[in-house]
C-alpha cells in the first residue's frame, strides 16, 4: 500500500499528489474536516437485521435493528480506508487541494527570498473558520489542505527531547503497540454516518512507526456489512495484494443485501458480491483464517468457493455456515466431498448451525479429517451416530452443540461422551432438543449420563429431557462448577430449588458440609403453564429470586409463564428482579446492588468466546462481540 512519506525535519506525513490547477478553497468541507467525528460507542452501533448485546448494567439486555441507517446516506456507505494515492478526509471525502502560489518581487523577478505565498494574510480558510463557536486550530493538517508543503529546518531537538520516530510509544516491541491500537478497531458497524474506525484511520497520519501497525489491524479482521463495502475492499486489495495478505478474518454475520438492493434482480446486476467475486477475494486474502458467513450469502457459496475454503487456505482455523439451508449451497458441497480429499484438514473450530438441508455423508466426510477440533456445531443436522465417532481421538473438543440432532441416538451419544477421547475437558455441551416434536433421552439416560460428565464443564443444557426429581442429587455436584444449565421437563420449583439450598430434613452435617453453587443462569424454560407454581416462587419458601441464591442472576421461562409473571410487575420488582425480553426469549434478571462494591462483572468469559449474556444457543468460532445474524441465532430464537 502507497502510503505517505514522513519529512525528514518532523515526521509528519506529506501530500502525494499535486494540487490541481482548477481548484477553489471549499470552506465547508474545511471546516467540517477540522473536527472529525470520534469513534461512537457500543451503545451508539448496532448490526444489520438483527440482534446484538448492548451494554448495561443488566445481563440479558439487545438492541435491535432491523433496518441499516447506512441508506440514510451515501457518505455512510463509503466506509472503506481511503485509497492509499489520493488525499482523503477521515469521512473517505476526496479533498480538494487548494492552489497556492508563490508570488515573487516585483524589483527581483527570480528571487525567492523576499517574496510571498498566496493566498495572502487575508484569507480565513484556515485561520477564522468557525467550528462549533470555536476556532479551528493551525494544526498541519490545515496547512496540508492549503498545500503549505514548504519545509522548515529541522529544530535542534531539546535536551532529553525525542527525535522523529524515537519518542516512547513508537520504541515499543511491535507485539505491544499492535495490542494497544487494536483496543480501537470496532467489530460491529456503527450506526448512523459516523464512519467505522476513524481513530484508526487517524493513527495513519501519525507516523511511519504508527502507520504500519495500524494498517495490522485494520487488514486484520473485516467485517462487510453489506456488498457496496466488499466491492471496495476487494477493489483495494486488487490494486495492492500485500494487504490481502494481512487479512486474517472474513466476517459477513452482519450482511444483509436488501440494505442497498430491494430486489434480487438489482443485486444481480450490481454484481458486488458474487461466487466469483468472492473466490477472487479469496484468492487475494492467503491468509486467512476465520471465515463467517451466515444464510444471507448462502447462494453465493458455490462449488469453487467451497473447494477453496477446505482445501486451498491451509491456515483456516474457523468456518461458520450458520443458517445456510438452499439448493444450491446442498448442491455445492455435495458436489465437493470426495474421498480423495487429504486426512487432514487445518479446521479446528466448524460450525454448521441449522444447516438443515445437508445430506449425512458430508459429516460423514469431513468429521474424520479434522484432527485439531475443539468447536462443533451441528445444532440441527442430519449427523449421524457413525459421523459423531468418527471424529479422530486426537480432537480436544471444548464446545459441542448437538441440540435438535433428530439422528443422532441416546445410547450413541452416550456411549459418545462416555468413551471417546476428545470429550474429556467439554466445556460447553448442548444436547437440547423441542419436547413438543422430539425427545433424545427419556428419565433411564439422564440417569446415566450425569454422572458421566466431566468436571471442566462450565454450560449443560438438558432441556427436552425426561427428568425426576431423583436426578437433583446427581445435578448437585455439577451445580458446584456449572454457570449455565437448562433442565429437561417434569421437574417442579421444589425441585430445583434444592440445587440452591441443602434440604430442609438434612442432617447437620449436610448443612455444615454445604458448598454453595456457582450457577448464574439456568433456564426453566421446559415447564409450560401450570408446570410452574408462581405462588410458590415469590413465597419465603423458595430460594430461587432470593438475595441469598446469588450469584444467579438470570432465569429462562417459557412465553405463557413470562406473560403471567409481567401481571405481577410489582412483586417482581420488589423481589429484585425484573423482565428482559428479546426475540422469542425471556428471560427474569437481577437487579444490580446499588450498595454492591467493586466492580461488576460484566458476564464475559473465556469459554463464551466474546459473549456477555447467558444461555447462546450458538456456539461462537471466533472472539468477537456479538451481532449481526449471529446474535439472532444466539440469543433471539427459542432453539
Amino acid at each position: 500500500m502507497a502510503v505517505s512519506k514522513p519529512s525528514a525535519g518532523a515526521g509528519r506525513m506529506q501530500p502525494l499528489a499535486p494540487p490541481s490547477k482548477d481548484c477553489k478553497p471549499d470552506y465547508k468541507t474545511m471546516a467540517d474536516e477540522q473536527h472529525r467525528p470520534s469513534s461512537p460507542d457500543r451503545l451508539s452501533r448496532s448490526s444489520f437485521s438483527s440482534i446484538r448485546e448492548n451494554e448495561s448494567i443488566l445481563p440479558q439486555t439487545f438492541s435491535r435493528t432491523k433496518i441499516s441507517s447506512y441508506l440514510d446516506t451515501d457518505e455512510a456507505v463509503d466506509d472503506s480506508s481511503p485509497s492509499p494515492t489520493t488525499p482523503s478526509t477521515p469521512s473517505g471525502r476526496t479533498i480538494d487541494m487548494i492552489q497556492t502560489q508563490f508570488q515573487p518581487p516585483v524589483t527581483h523577478p527570480h528571487s525567492r527570498l523576499l517574496g510571498y505565498w498566496t493566498p495572502a494574510d487575508s484569507f480565513k480558510g484556515w485561520k477564522g473558520i468557525q467550528v462549533k463557536g470555536k476556532l479551528a486550530s493551525k494544526s498541519f493538517g490545515d496547512l496540508q489542505i492549503l498545500h503549505q508543503v514548504f519545509s522548515q529546518p529541522a529544530k535542534p531537538v531539546k535536551r532529553g527531547g525525542n527525535r522523529p520516530g524515537e519518542s516512547p510509544i513508537e520504541r515499543l516491541p511491535v507485539e505491544i503497540l499492535s495490542a494497544i491500537i487494536n483496543l480501537l478497531a470496532l467489530d460491529v458497524p456503527p450506526n448512523g454516518i459516523t464512519r467505522r474506525n476513524v481513530d484508526l484511520m487517524s493513527l495513519l497520519l501519525t507516523s511511519r512507526t504508527l502507520h504500519y501497525a495500524t494498517l495490522s489491524t485494520l487488514y486484520n479482521k473485516i467485517t462487510i456489512p453489506h456488498s457496496r463495502i466488499f466491492h471496495k475492499f476487494l477493489r483495494h486489495i486488487s490494486a495492492h495484494p500485500t494487504l490481502g495478505t494481512i487479512v486474517r478474518r472474513l466476517d459477513f454475520c452482519h450482511f444483509n443485501p436488501a440494505q442497498l438492493f430491494s430486489t434480487a434482480a438489482e443485486r444481480s446486476k450490481a454484481r458486488n458480491l458474487t461466487s466469483e467475486t468472492l473466490l477472487q477475494c479469496l484468492e487475494l486474502t492467503p491468509n486467512l483464517q476465520e471465515f463467517l458467513a451466515q444464510e444471507y450469502i448462502d447462494e453465493d457459496l458455490d462449488a469453487g468457493v467451497l473447494q477453496k475454503l477446505f482445501l486451498g487456505l491451509p491456515q483456516l482455523k474457523a468456518v461458520d455456515f450458520c443458517g445456510c439451508t438452499s439448493g444450491s449451497f446442498k448442491e455445492a458441497f455435495s458436489a465437493i466431498i470426495s474421498p480423495d480429499w487429504p486426512k487432514e484438514l487445518s479446521i479446528c473450530r466448524l460450525s454448521l448451525h441449522k444447516c438443515l438441508t445437508l445430506p449425512s455423508a458430508i459429516f460423514e466426510t469431513i468429521l474424520p479429517r479434522l484432527p485439531r477440533l475443539t468447536h462443533l456445531d451441528v445444532a440441527g443436522t442430519r449427523i449421524t451416530d457413525a459421523a459423531l465417532n468418527s471424529i479422530p481421538p486426537t480432537a480436544r473438543i471444548t464446545h459441542l452443540n448437538l441440540a435438535k440432532c433428530t439422528l443422532l441416538s441416546a445410547r450413541g451419544v452416550i456411549d459418545f461422551l462416555t468413551n471417546h477421547p476428545a470429550v474429556r475437558e467439554l466445556q460447553f455441551l448442548s444436547l437440547a432438543t423441542d419436547a413438543r416434536s422430539h425427545q433424545l433421552f427419556n428419565a433411564d439416560h439422564i440417569t446415566e449420563l450425569i454422572p458421566l460428565l466431566p468436571k471442566t464443564l462450565k454450560s449443560l443444557s438438558l432441556k427436552g429431557s425426561k427428568m425426576e426429581a431423583a436426578h437433583v442429587d446427581a445435578l448437585r455436584p455439577l451445580s458446584k462448577h456449572l454457570e449455565e444449565l437448562a433442565i429437561g421437563r417434569s421437574l417442579k420449583l421444589s425441585d430445583v430449588n434444592r440445587l440452591f439450598v441443602p434440604d430442609e430434613d438434612s442432617d447437620v452435617a449436610m448443612q455444615i458440609d454445604w458448598v454453595p453453587h456457582t450457577l448464574r443462569y439456568i433456564d426453566l424454560s421446559d415447564n409450560w403453564g401450570s408446570d410452574i407454581d408462581l405462588g410458590y416462587l415469590f413465597s419465603s419458601s423458595c430460594a430461587i429470586l432470593k438475595p441469598f441464591s446469588e450469584p444467579l442472576e438470570v432465569v429462562e421461562l417459557a412465553e405463557d409463564v413470562l406473560r403471567r409473571v409481567g401481571k405481577s410487575a410489582a412483586a417482581l420488582s420488589k423481589a429484585g428482579w425484573q423482565l428482559n425480553e428479546c426475540g422469542s426469549r425471556g428471560w427474569l434478571v437481577r437487579k444490580p446492588d446499588p450498595n454492591a462494591k467493586g466492580p461488576r462483572d460484566d458476564g464475559r468469559r473465556g469459554w463464551k468466546m466474546g459473549a456477555e449474556s447467558w444461555g447462546m444457543r450458538k456456539i461462537p468460532v471466533a472472539r468477537a462481540e456479538v451481532g449481526g445474524m449471529y446474535g439472532s441465532f444466539m440469543f433471539g430464537r427459542k432453539l
